[in-house]
């Protein structure tokens, strides 16, 4: 998907329209699912703020880069993160969500993959230090990372998007059972979006080199 022909941190004309229409659809789909479903009963799925991701994704894009999305609902950002170019997958525990993200990718000419299940792997338990391991907003189910065929450790660049206080738990996650070299991105309403790697955090203007 990357025009070797633009810069690697720039979106050509074709592929940007591309993506401006499927977070045009994915808007239509929020609001949809919104007057559907969240209205009636409450549901962990909410909107990203699709543009903003998007310039984290430029930045960070390389040829064969394998990218995971934490809870990815309707599938906007993972299919984004394939037409960018990325090795894209979404784990969704929401069954319904994952047949809508699997259609759109359909529908958007991408190779992105979904799996059903939690992306806690198997065993994996929250212990933080004040001891209250609740899971808060994150379903528990069979892990997706056997529908995947792939663990944690093999993703370069994992994407999240935790409610008030489950940044802690990805992040623990993420030392846990991630690459040490990889990626993690945290898109936090309150705090903006944040990127780790090795349990550090850096500067969004330095990960353009990584």
């Amino acid at each position: 998907m990357i025009d070797e022909s633009h810069p690697p941190h720039e979106l050509d004309p074709s592929l940007r329209k591309r993506i401006d229409a499927l977070c045009e659809e994915g808007r239509d789909f929020w609001h949809e699912f919104d007057a559907q479903v969240r209205q009636k009963e409450w549901h962990s799925f909410v909107a990203a703020d699709y543009d903003r991701v998007r310039d984290v994704l430029l930045s960070l894009r390389r040829r064969g880069r394998r990218f995971l999305e934490w809870g990815s609902a309707s599938g906007v950002i993972t299919i984004m993160a394939d037409l960018m170019g990325f090795d894209a997958c979404g784990i969704e525990i929401d069954a319904s969500l994952v047949r809508a993200a699997r259609e759109l990718a359909d529908r958007s000419d991408s190779e992105a993959r979904f799996a059903v299940g939690s992306f806690i792997p198997m065993g994996w338990r929250w212990n933080p230090a004040d001891g209250d391991g609740r899971t808060a907003t994150i379903g528990q189910g069979p892990s997706g990372y056997i529908e995947l065929g792939r663990a944690l450790g093999e993703f370069d660049v994992v994407y999240g998007y935790p409610w008030s206080g489950e940044e802690a738990l990805m992040r623990a996650l993420m030392r846990a059972h991630g690459s040490r070299e990889a990626l993690l991105v945290l898109h936090n309403v309150d705090t903006g979006i944040k990127v780790y790697r090795g349990g550090k955090e850096l500067g969004l203007d330095t990960v353009a080199g990584l």
